[in-house]
This record gives structure tokens, sequence and C-alpha cells, in this order.
């Protein structure tokens, strides 16, 4: 008996290992390391990093740096907190991404029907329906000139007159 009950023992203890369930691997949440938002380089990726902007920047670029690669929707609102002629805290562009655990950056642009009007904008950050963060920047009226119509035409020539037929005899 004595020597059948370290077996026993032995059974019961394996069984208990075995029973146990595999713990649950832990996913931190994603948080927002930074966002900031960039004029267009001209070639339609971001570019210089700016605070403010002109109405005829567009597209306005935010890219939202993430402090993992663990997979999350990001969304983007583009706000308009303070802009003559639109109601207070309208969103105007909304957009949403998933990352797939392969990229912890996630770039947005937002560009108006025209340009920009001018006025005081925000940027809210949603990480799985959770506002993350925000950003505010303000909009310019543009300072650059318009340019002339005739700027871009060429000088009109004169016709040249047609020569004499040639008479059939």
């Amino acid at each position: 008996m004595i020597k059948i009950l370290p077996f026993l023992l032995f059974i019961v203890f394996t069984f208990n290992i075995f029973g146990q369930e595999p713990k649950a691997a832990v996913v931190h949440p994603v948080a927002v390391e930074e966002i900031y938002l960039a004029k267009d380089d001209g070639k339609g990726k971001a570019g210089d990093v700016a605070e403010s902007f002109q109405t005829n920047d567009i597209p306005i670029h935010c890219i939202v740096q993430l402090d993992s690669m663990n997979p999350a929707t990001v969304k983007m609102n583009f706000v308009a907190v303070a802009v003559k002629g639109v109601k207070a805290e309208t969103k105007v562009v909304t957009v949403s991404y998933k990352t797939n655990g392969k990229q912890n950056r996630v770039s947005f642009t937002g560009k108006p029907d025209g340009v920009w009007t001018a006025g005081s904008y925000r940027i809210d950050v949603f990480l799985d329906d959770k506002l993350a963060q925000s950003k505010t920047f303000e909009i310019k009226e543009s300072t650059a000139l318009p340019v002339a119509a005739n700027a871009f035409q060429s000088p009109k020539t004169a016709k040249p007159k047609p020569g004499k037929r040639p008479r059939k005899n």
C-alpha cells in the first residue's frame, strides 16, 4: 500500500496540472504617444509639422503615433470649434482606421470642398471608441496674393494674312 500511495499522488497531481486553464496573454491597451499636424509636401504626403495653417493648405495631415503595435481602432474627428458660418462643435471630417498589429502610426488627411474657412479647429483622436487625445489649431486667412488669370495666358499673336491664290489659266 505504501508503494501505491506515491503513484496515486503522482497521478492526482498530474491531472491537476493538465486540468489547469492556460493563462490568457495579457494585452495592454494602446495609447496615443503623440499627435502632430503637418502641411502637405506637394506630393500627397505629410510635409512640415505645423501648429497653424492657411485657408489654402490642402490637405491637412494628422499623424497619430501610438505607444504600441497592438491592434486598435483609431478614429479622428476634425471639429470646427469657432468658425464663422459653422455651428460650434460641427464635425468637418471623420475618419476611422483599424490597425493590424504591425503598425504604430496612423496618418489621416482632411480637406474641404474648395478652401478651408478661417477659424479655430480641433482634432479629436479616439482609440477603441474612447477619447484618447485632442489637439487644437488655427486656420488663418491665406496671405497669398491671387494670381491674375492672364498671367498664364500666352499673348495673342496676329493671324497671318492669307496669301494670293494662284490664277488658273
